[in-house]
């Protein structure tokens, strides 16, 4: 610093200079000697050099707004860790339960079914979903979040080796156990074709020497409908009369998730390939309409989409072979089913292929149509009274129609019949379980007497027994 036009001695501007320093507090660590210069004009000048540079303001406000913004990073990210910390807690605890569930799996103490499987899966992928996002939203010092992630994913692992490995696997051995009795069941079958009952002649696979329906056991849950839960209507079997060729046929065809058309279909040549979905002959067809169809000497029957027509489809070229128009039935849910889109419904018993449906003439009362299943022509034809929209589904068996309804969302009833070789109708009152609310399609198997239902996107079967016939 230059001091100009300074007319005093060197040693007064000095202290001076001292005298300002002090007053502003400015440390002076050491002082020295200065020399200065008088110019031609007699003005003093000498350089003072003040021990430290100036206070670096602008580097102190950008720290400030920099402690600032970390400040609100951190408060996010506190209330960020204590919304999940009580989602953690929450999952922990469901986690407990999930892991006593799969050890009591793991022990075979109770016997579970498919559905019991698919719901522990569902419940494992929402977690392990939860547990991914706080992996990478979270920082986990601790390690219980890539601990949580291990058991859930060990968990999975679980429920898979369950499913895959026989020695574990409970729905397997179900399964196993299940189709030796069939095969046990069909020896005893080609032995004598026959069920004895006490004090009555035997009761025939595939013959009418028995009453009317006593009995509908309790569902039994085969499996979910290959396509999933969002496949709620459809239908499916086991074709009683397959071709030489195939010595099983099971099939099933959910509908799209409208719950209108059928677009594809999967069959599978043996009860062990059905359960396990292995090698599925799966097809595409466009299209078919509602839950009414049937699987009947290797050929698929069904309504015809926006049309009052039966199709008739074979199965190993997938092709439509006969196309007949049922006269006068209502159709594109007019006299549906009390579910929707059920207007004609092919059904198959003891003597053959038959249709239920409706029309205006009946005024929404049930017609039963013998068709030729050839042809598909109409050998006869029958008028019911009872109103088909009341009617949840109907199924025939030897010639008499039994129609279902629905009791509550896990009971139907069996509460009508009507002969046809009489023309009589009656009242009845037989009911049965369901695994969930709606049921859909309904198909009768004369071979051995089962029901096969579909139930909101569930394959369920239930055994009937019949009153005996002197």
């Amino acid at each position: 610093m230059d001091i100009k036009r300074f007319k005093m001695p060197l040693c007064r501007v000095l202290l001076l200079l001292g005298a300002i320093v002090s007053t502003e507090q400015v440390a002076v660590t050491s002082v020295g000697n200065a020399s200065g210069t008088l110019d031609a004009n007699g003005v003093c000048r000498c350089a003072v050099y003040l021990p430290d540079e100036p206070f670096p303001v602008d580097r102190f406000e950008k720290l400030e707004f920099l402690s600032v913004s970390l400040s609100s990073s951190v408060q996010q990210e506190i209330s960020k860790i204590q919304q999940y910390t009580s989602k953690m807690y929450a999952y922990e605890q469901r986690l407990q339960n999930l892991t006593a569930r799969v050890q009591t799996i793991e022990r075979g103490d109770i016997s579970f079914t498919e559905l019991d499987f698919e719901l522990l899966r569902i419940e494992i992928t929402q977690m392990e979903s939860l547990v991914t996002q706080l992996r990478t939203s979270v920082s986990d010092s601790n390690g219980i979040i890539s601990q949580l992630y291990t058991e859930i994913r060990n968990m999975s692992t679980t429920i898979a080796s369950l499913e895959a490995m026989d020695k574990n696997n409970v729905i397997s051995l179900r399964r196993e156990i299940l189709s030796l009795k069939k095969r046990l069941q069909d020896c005893d079958t080609l032995k004598n074709q026959t069920i004895f009952s006490a004090n009555s002649r035997p009761i025939v696979y595939g013959k009418c020497n028995h009453g009317t329906i006593s009995n509908v056991s309790q569902p039994f849950v085969v499996q979910l409908n290959w396509r999933g839960f969002s496949y709620k209507a459809g239908a499916w079997g086991r074709d009683p009369e397959p071709v030489s060729s195939k010595k099983e046929l099971y099939w099933q065809a959910p509908l799209n998730t409208d719950m209108t058309y059928m677009e594809w279909y999967r069959y599978y040549l043996s009860y062990d390939d059905f359960l396990l979905y292995r090698s599925p002959a799966e097809k595409r067809i466009v299209y078919g309409q509602g839950s009414g169809m049937v699987v009947f000497k290797n050929h698929l029957y069904y309504n015809c989409y926006n049309s009052r027509d039966v199709c008739k489809l074979e199965l190993d070229t997938n092709t439509i072979i006969v196309r007949k128009t049922i006269t006068n039935a209502a159709f594109n849910n007019r006299f549906s089913y009390s579910t929707p889109w059920q207007d004609i419904d092919v059904v198959v018993d003891e003597s053959g292929l038959w249709v239920i449906y409706a029309t205006e003439e009946s005024t929404g009362n049930i017609v039963i149509s013998k068709l030729n299943e050839t042809t598909l022509n109409i050998d006869r034809t029958w008028v019911t009274k009872q109103y088909k929209p009341s009617v949840s589904n109907a199924f025939i068996v030897c010639g008499v129609l039994y129609a279902t309804r629905t009791v509550n969302t896990r009971q139907e009833e069996i509460f009508y019949m009507y002969d046809t070789k009489t023309e009589q109708e009656s009242r009845i009152s037989v009911t049965y379980s369901k695994v969930m609310e709606y049921i859909y399609g309904v198909n009768y198997n004369p071979k051995d007497h089962k029901l096969y239902v579909y139930n909101d996107g569930y394959l369920l079967t239930y055994d009937l027994d019949f009153y005996n016939t002197v």
